[in-house]
């Protein structure tokens, strides 16, 4: 569905491949006289980028793969489409004139620097990759008001928090509620997950995802990993986050004002709507999305999560109380933990074991800049990927 009497948007798409991209272009498809997609990238994904070319002409198409440029360069050059590959070009795309938005799908800490990129060329970020404010919230938070950048989160609970706070300019938070499924091992004891096996692991209950969010999702890193987001989000402090499982997945999030008032966003989930929010900011576009009704889902229930079993809900909370660092540190440890438990040279537990062993080798810093930040980043991989018990 379309609305004619709106400018065209040019949308800059980082990991256009990926779960978050592929739905974004779904997104584009639906309001095709709003959105353009303006420029495409994937990492090595070429076969997929080349099909999304053809069907959405962007400007410009970049591959991180260098061995897959002239693959990408064959299959587009007669279609008039401009082909670039490399991390550098990647950095460099975010500035063209023809974009309004970048969307940050980007896995792990690769966002950080195009993010950075954007914020300085004064795009709004769509922001689909946490990891970005968990590495360097206080640095990205920062350049986005002195550039005068809006960041539009995408994660489901972010995006709540952010639709509930629509109005509420003038009002303090008192505390903002994320909530989490509580993944495909919800209510199992620590014994019971150092059996948990990795096919066992990827089978998310409510959401399609890639594999790394969904290990995410299954040990709660995910969870602690937004409640550090929210942190610089929504510029509270982290004894005023609360995670509550929810595992109907249908309230996103909360925020609570200091009345005590509660406001949630609801719907089923589908990561089209904060991605259609986030890139039609501040218009809601008409879509032919599936709509949620009560009488499909009479029973929501919540609880609270178990911080002994899924101890990485824990370690997130205790990076992001101790700052600095710390939280690049968590967010290094985990993306090689998680790979690790992907190649089967970690137990699902010994994942957690990695990454406290990391927060616990790695120097603290309590005012890192970038480079510190990236030196933080390489050391904790380091540590976690010697990891062995």
């Amino acid at each position: 569905m379309s609305d004619s009497s709106q400018p065209t948007r040019g949308i800059a798409i980082l990991g256009s491949t990926g779960s978050i991209g592929t739905q974004a272009l779904e997104v584009i498809r639906e309001q095709p006289e709003i959105l353009h997609a303006e420029v495409l990238t994937a990492h090595r994904n070429a076969e997929l980028l080349i099909q999304q070319a053809l069907e959405f002409k962007p400007n410009t198409v970049v591959i991180g793969d260098l061995s897959r440029l002239g693959e990408v360069k064959d299959a587009l050059w007669e279609h008039g489409i401009k082909v670039y590959g490399g991390p550098e070009a990647l950095e460099q795309v975010v500035e063209m004139e023809g974009i309004q938005v970048v969307l940050t799908a980007l896995v792990g800490a690769a966002g950080l620097r195009p993010t950075l990129r954007a914020i300085r060329a004064k795009k709004t970020i769509a922001l689909a990759n946490k990891e970005t404010l968990v590495v360097a919230g206080e640095l990205v938070m920062q350049e986005a008001q002195a550039a005068g950048v809006d960041i539009h989160p995408v994660d489901s609970e972010h995006s709540a928090i952010y639709q509930c706070l629509a109005g509420e300019i003038l009002n303090p938070i008192e505390k903002v509620i994320l909530t989490a499924s509580g993944g495909p091992f919800r209510g199992q004891s620590r014994e019971e997950l150092m059996r948990v096996t990795k096919a066992q692991a990827l089978k998310h209950p409510n959401w399609d995802m890639g594999a790394k969010i969904t290990i995410d999702s299954a040990s709660m890193m995910n969870k602690g990993l937004e409640v550090i987001e929210a942190k610089w989000l929504f510029d509270v402090r982290m004894d005023q986050i609360e995670v509550v499982v929810h595992p109907q997945s249908i309230v996103h999030s909360c925020v609570q004002f200091e009345d005590g008032s509660i406001k949630a966003q609801l719907g089923l989930p589908d990561m089209k709507l904060p991605i259609q929010y986030a890139l039609g900011y501040p218009r809601r576009l008409a879509n032919s999305f599936e709509r949620f009704s009560f009488f499909d889902h009479p029973h929501l229930t919540f609880e609270k999560p178990d911080l002994t079993a899924f101890r990485n809900l824990q370690l997130a909370f205790d990076a992001g109380n101790k700052g600095g660092n710390a939280p690049a540190v968590l967010n290094a440890a985990n993306e090689v933990a998680v790979a690790r438990f992907l190649q089967d040279e970690l137990s699902f537990i010994g994942m957690t074991d990695a990454i406290e062993h990391a927060l616990n080798q790695v120097d603290w810093e309590s005012r890192p800049d970038l480079s510190d930040l990236l030196a933080s980043d390489e050391a904790a991989r380091a540590a976690a990927q010697a990891f062995n018990r």
